[in-house]
């Protein structure tokens, strides 16, 4: 569990600011995506008509391999990723410029939660 605090002194990299100041903290989403865009004609002009699907999608979390070593086939199982790495934006409180700085992966994120105290458990 990875707990960020709303507000946090960092660096900004403003022409108006080039100073430590206060910033406020949110989590980055993604944009919705748009249907002008050429990736999105390109697929939407392959898919259409027959023949099913035309790019691969991934599916499994547990890929299998087999990697032939000398006479001994063996099999590696690769996992695909469960987690996403969290990308806080932060806003200058001055000048009000963003800019984003990632972390670690992580299962579970919260922006100002409750702070663990010396000796004891958040749940």
């Amino acid at each position: 569990m990875v707990n960020v605090p709303k507000t946090k002194k960092t660096y900004c990299k403003n022409k108006a600011c080039k100073k430590h100041t206060l910033h406020k903290v949110t989590q980055y989403k993604k944009g919705k995506d748009r249907l002008s865009a050429q990736g999105k004609r390109r697929y939407d002009r392959k898919q259409s008509g027959y023949g099913g699907q035309t790019k691969p999608v991934f599916h499994k979390k547990f890929v299998l391999f087999i990697v032939v070593a000398s006479v001994h086939a063996r099999s590696v199982g690769l996992q695909a990723k469960t987690t996403k790495k969290i990308v806080l934006k932060l806003q200058c409180q001055s000048c009000k410029h963003y800019s984003q700085h990632p972390i670690k992966r992580c299962k579970h994120f919260e922006i100002g939660g409750d702070k663990k105290g010396k000796g004891t458990s958040l749940f």
